[in-house]
């Protein structure tokens, strides 16, 4: 029975492994392949010259704050992969036996947005990972941040941070209030369900989210956080009183 027991063992883990090999060289030849097709400073400058680049140091400290607690707090310390948060996604995942949490860092989705495909996919996580590292080789950390927010998706054909704010506020990102910061930074997570013209009842319960998570990592006082929640029933409460 012992012996049985071996044999198991050690078949499973000679699939694991062999599986883990080949998905490793499968997801690093599609990470070369990407990288010869449009190098990576050659794709960075094509991001820069877009007519809606907006800098990293022209947006409010409250938006920054925002996305970096909600995406990914640990952004600064890390070297494009978060093993705490991608094993702790990959727990969740196989208890709920489907991609239902990602565990990726904001330098693999910046990857993601710009050499990838959408597409949940174990060989294109393992093809991010390796463009991330590649990324934050070449790039320091606040290029990383400012690429990322020009090149995310926030719904209604906005793909960088001054269009979405534009066309949400009708105003430049640098004039966003809190309200409006803690709002923004949390669409590009579900652009289709975030979005303020989508569901603002939604995007509203989304903020709440992301207001707590400013609260655990010290950015805003849980009285700031109440404040721009008070902001946000006030603003649900106008647009209902508009649709009646």
């Amino acid at each position: 029975m012992k012996k049985i027991i071996k044999f198991v063992v050690l078949t499973i883990l000679s699939v694991v492994i062999i599986g883990t090999l080949v998905l490793g060289g499968i997801g690093y030849n599609s990470y070369k392949t990407a990288l010869k097709e449009t190098p990576l400073d050659q794709r960075v400058e094509e991001i820069r010259e877009d007519e809606n680049y907006y800098k990293l140091e022209d947006l409010p400290k409250t938006y920054i704050n925002a996305v970096l607690s909600v995406e990914d707090k640990r952004f600064y310390s890390h070297k494009g992969i978060d093993f705490i948060s991608l094993g702790r996604a990959i727990v969740n995942d196989i208890k709920a036996m489907s991609f239902v949490e990602g565990g990726s860092t904001i330098t693999q989705q910046l990857a993601k947005n710009i050499y990838f495909t959408q597409k949940k996919e174990m060989t294109r996580k393992v093809s991010e990972a390796f463009m991330a590292l590649e990324i934050e080789k070449h790039y320091e950390k606040d290029d990383i941040l400012e690429l990322y927010l020009n090149t995310s998706y926030f719904g209604d054909g906005c793909y960088t941070v001054k269009e979405a704010s534009e066309h949400y506020f009708e105003k430049e990102p640098k004039d966003m209030t809190d309200y409006e910061s803690t709002l923004l930074a949390g669409v590009p997570n579900a652009p289709s369900v975030y979005a303020p013209t989508k569901n603002l009842e939604l995007a509203h319960k989304r903020q709440k989210q992301v207001l707590n998570k400013m609260v655990e990592c010290g950015h805003l006082t849980e009285e700031e956080a109440d404040d721009i929640i008070n902001t946000a029933i006030q603003v649900q409460a106008s647009v209902e009183a508009e649709n009646d």
